[in-house]
């Protein structure tokens, strides 16, 4: 991401993510995320929101099959990306200009919630049943085949030898 504006947005998905293929068959996930200021105005001792900045977010390959299998229309999370700006003219003819965020990773905010987190590997994973649809293997459990496994975890059957 050399030369490219990178930003931090937190905020709520507006919608499910849509996961879809591209022609040469990678993974591309699109969703919204509404970021919402809030200010305490201290003469009615109040919280107030601000205006709502909604920015599409486009994840692609492993990130886009873990965000549309992970995360849900209402989850908080926090997206890191390169911010893109494309014009186009709509069926009027109109020009019109969109932002958008190219995520470079994408995290659930764990501010009012909570997530169990699993290693993805492929088809070693299993269901679960919290936490904005993560899936679990348990904290602390690697995979037989683990190239980080410690020496610790070879004595309960796991190698340090990594798998290829």
């Amino acid at each position: 991401m050399a030369g490219e504006t990178v930003m931090t947005v937190q905020g709520n998905l507006v919608d499910d993510p849509e996961l879809r293929f591209t022609p040469s068959g990678h993974a591309v996930a699109k969703f919204r995320v509404a970021s919402t200021p809030r200010t305490y105005d201290k003469s009615t001792n109040e919280w107030r929101d601000g205006e709502s900045l909604f920015l599409t977010v486009n994840a692609w390959r492993k990130l886009a099959e873990n965000v549309a299998e992970s995360l849900h229309r209402g989850a908080r999370v926090i997206v890191r990306g390169a911010l893109k700006q494309r014009s186009y003219e709509d069926s009027n003819g109109v020009k019109r200009t969109v932002y958008e965020i190219e995520a470079e990773d994408i995290a659930a905010s764990l501010q009012r919630a909570t997530a169990v987190i699993t290693k993805a590997n492929g088809q070693q994973r299993q269901q679960n049943s919290g936490g904005y649809g993560a899936q679990q293997s348990g904290y602390g459990q690697q995979p037989a085949n683990d190239p980080w496994a410690t020496n610790s975890q070879q004595q309960r059957g796991y190698s340090d030898q990594p798998p290829f």
